[in-house]
Formats: C-alpha cells, sequence, structure tokens
C-alpha cells in the first residue's frame, strides 16, 4: 500500500512540478513581450555564458573574473527592471527546497518533508489533521473563555481566560523556539473539552508551515500500531515503517494519553518512545506534545517512575481548565 501512494504522489509532484514551469513559460513569453529588454538582456547572458564555456572546451584563456561581473552587472539592471515594473520572475513550486520533486541532496538524496509529510497523512495522520484550516492561532477565540476567578472551583487564583492566554503564548514559544534543543516539550493537562486538541493543532499547523513532518496519533491507536508493526501483524514488508516514522517525526502529537488499555508491553513502548525523542537519540532535534485528562501525579502513578520522570524532566506541563468548550462554539 505505502509503495502505491508513493508511486501515486510522484505522479502528482511531476504534474505539478511540469504546471508550475509552463506557467513560468507563460509569464516569461509575457514579459517578453511587454518589456523586450529583458529578453535582450537574458540573450546576452546567455551568449556570454556559452562563450565561456567555448573558450574552456578549446583550451583558451578565460577572463573568468570580468566575465562573471559582465554577467552579474546584466543580471542586476534586469532585477532592477523588473522590480521597478513589480515583477517577480521565477518558478513558483508548491515546495521551493525540492522544487516539487519530492527529494533534496543533502550528501546523499534523500526524501523531502513535504513528501513524507503527504506519506504521513495518507497512512497515519488520516482526519486527525483535517481542522487545521480552523483549528489555528489566527482564529483562536478568547471570548469563549470565562474572565471570572473561581478559587473554589478550579482552585487556582487566575482565570481560564488568563490561563489559556498564558497557554497559547507558550505554545508560539515552543514553535519559536522548535529547533533548540532546550526547548522542552509539551504536556497539556485537563478534561475533554477545554481547548487541548485545539491548542495542539495550532502548534501543528505552524509547524508544517516551517517544513517540518507531523504525526498526529491518540495514544491508544499509537501503541496498538507499534506492537502489530513490530510482530508484523500484517505482514508486510517494511515492519519498521512506522516505528521510525513516529521515533524520527519532527513532532509527534500523543493525543488521549490514559485511555488506551494499559499493559507492560505498551507501557515499554511508550518509554521507548518518550525516552528516545526526549533525548534526541534519532540524531536529530524531535518534539513531542503530549494531550491527556490525567494529572502529572496520576501518570506517576499509572505509567511508573520511568515514564513520569521522562515527562517532569522533559516536558513543560500546562494544565487547561474551565467549563466545556464545546457547548460554546
Amino acid at each position: 500500500m505505502a509503495n502505491k501512494d508513493l508511486e501515486k504522489l510522484l505522479i502528482e509532484y511531476e504534474q505539478k512540478r511540469r504546471r508550475a514551469q509552463m506557467q513560468f513559460e507563460q509569464k516569461k513569453e509575457e514579459v517578453y513581450k511587454n518589456i523586450p529588454e529583458i529578453k535582450q538582456i537574458e540573450e546576452k547572458i546567455q551568449k556570454k555564458a556559452l562563450n565561456k564555456a567555448k573558450q574552456i572546451l578549446n583550451n583558451e584563456t578565460v577572463d573568468i573574473e570580468n566575465l562573471e561581473e559582465e554577467i552579474q552587472q546584466l543580471k542586476q539592471k534586469k532585477e532592477k527592471i523588473l522590480k521597478e515594473k513589480n515583477i517577480t520572475l521565477k518558478i513558483n513550486y508548491e515546495c521551493e527546497i525540492c522544487q516539487d520533486t519530492g527529494y533534496v541532496f543533502e550528501e546523499k538524496t534523500k526524501m523531502c518533508n513535504c513528501l513524507k509529510q503527504k506519506l504521513l497523512n495518507i497512512s497515519y495522520n488520516k482526519s486527525n489533521l483535517s481542522n487545521l484550516q480552523k483549528e489555528n492561532f489566527s482564529n483562536f477565540d478568547e471570548s469563549i473563555f470565562s474572565s471570572k476567578v473561581d478559587i473554589e472551583k478550579y482552585k487556582l487564583n487566575i482565570s481560564p481566560l488568563e490561563n489559556i492566554n498564558n497557554i497559547r503564548n507558550a505554545s508560539m514559544d515552543f514553535v519559536k523556539n522548535f529547533e533548540k534543543i532546550e526547548c522542552k516539550n509539551l504536556l497539556f493537562s485537563g478534561n475533554t473539552g477545554l481547548g487541548k486538541t485545539y491548542m495542539s493543532n495550532c502548534i501543528a499547523n505552524e509547524v508544517l508551515k516551517m517544513g517540518k513532518t507531523v504525526l498526529y496519533q491518540t495514544a491508544p491507536v499509537l501503541l496498538e500500531t507499534v506492537i502489530d508493526n513490530k510482530f508484523n501483524k500484517y505482514k508486510t514488508a517494511d515492519t519498521n515503517n512506522f516505528y521510525n516514522n513516529v521515533l524520527e517525526a519532527d513532532l509527534l502529537i500523543i493525543d488521549d494519553l490514559g485511555t488506551e488499555c494499559l499493559n507492560s508491553m505498551k507501557n515499554s513502548e511508550l518509554f521507548t518512545i518518550l525516552n528516545t525523542r526526549a533525548l534526541n537519540l534519532n540524531n536529530k532535534i524531535t518534539k513531542t506534545i503530549i494531550s491527556t485528562n490525567l494529572s502529572i501525579e496520576k501518570i506517576f502513578g499509572l505509567y511508573g517512575e520511568r515514564i513520569g520522570s521522562r515527562i517532569a524532566g522533559y516536558y513543560d506541563i500546562y494544565y487547561f481548565f474551565g467549563d466545556d468548550l464545546r457547548f460554546k462554539r
């Protein structure tokens, strides 16, 4: 299934690459028609570059420094004219990193994050990231949170509004400092319907814009799938593919921790995932967000010292409280 998905995506990539190049050629012809000087300058640049190549092949003496300076002056002249006309003459690839090929070369050829993310969405994320257009920082509505301080009810001396704004600011800082090793992971704790998933989606949205990969799974599905793949339940050729994605995704979001049917095997796999990602043992900086109804004390009680200490030490913990927002939207 994965190979078929990849083949289909690569066909789509080739189509959009050709489309971008065709649109560029059409725009270039239009610019040539309206500003003939641009075409003349480009022809001069091509001629000088061609003469340079011929002279090198014929073992003739070439004043490379002077020639490159002349070419650079022509390019600057062209850019000045285009800037004055407010025209940008470049191919608009969907992904500028791989130029819509799906692959980049960094010492060796590797899959671009844009292609990795599409495969993750097809194979694992499914509907988990479907609300990103609606659930983002731009659409964040603080008016649905109460500004009333209720110490008796919440045992805290700040309002739900002040609290959620603190969490939003912390989440934005998390995105800003995402690539810094000292930036901690996040644990969102609180009852259902208080905005934990929404905030996770806000972060996922921004991280995706940075060209990073995001894997979003509920704890039950994540741990079941890891174990199923480990024992090759589905008889696939690549049993490590999902596990590698879990360990290596730039951002892993584990939703609903505490709702899985826990056993020793799942506990062990969860520790390995959290420990590997927290310590960046996969030779890259990876971040994790955990969303749960459990308090940190209950996490220690349910999962034990090893997992509890990993979360306490490597995660910034934020508590969501207030009224159920599902009835306010």
